[in-house]
């Protein structure tokens, strides 16, 4: 099957969050992913938001590894880890602004 350019298959991944959560500005919050289909020691896990009417843009990534990738213009902001036996990995936020107001997802990398 020829995969058009752009398009990204992922594994079946358990997002576990709250619905939605408010913070107020400078605060601090953690989201959480659980995957299934995949070991986080076999792929890497991004995780990326979606900000409204804005393309998506990719936060960091925990490679299977367990080295990091940041983008750097958030890199003060956002740190990611990752729990090998819970099969999870996570980010948190920190000193959280409007402009931080998203929807947040990870994925398989």
């Amino acid at each position: 099957m020829a995969v058009p350019r752009g398009l990204l298959l992922m594994d079946i991944i358990d997002l576990i969050q709250p619905d939605s959560r408010i913070v107020q500005p400078g605060q601090s919050l953690t989201f959480t992913c659980r995957v299934s289909g995949y070991s986080v020691t076999s792929y890497g896990t991004a995780w990326v938001r979606q900000r409204e009417g804005n393309p998506l843009e990719w936060i960091n990534i925990i490679w299977s590894g367990g080295s990091t990738d940041k983008n750097d213009a958030l890199k003060n902001k956002f740190s990611i880890s990752r729990d090998t036996s819970a099969q999870t990995v996570t980010i948190t936020g920190r000193n959280l602004q409007p402009e931080d107001t998203a929807v947040y997802y990870c994925a398989r990398h």
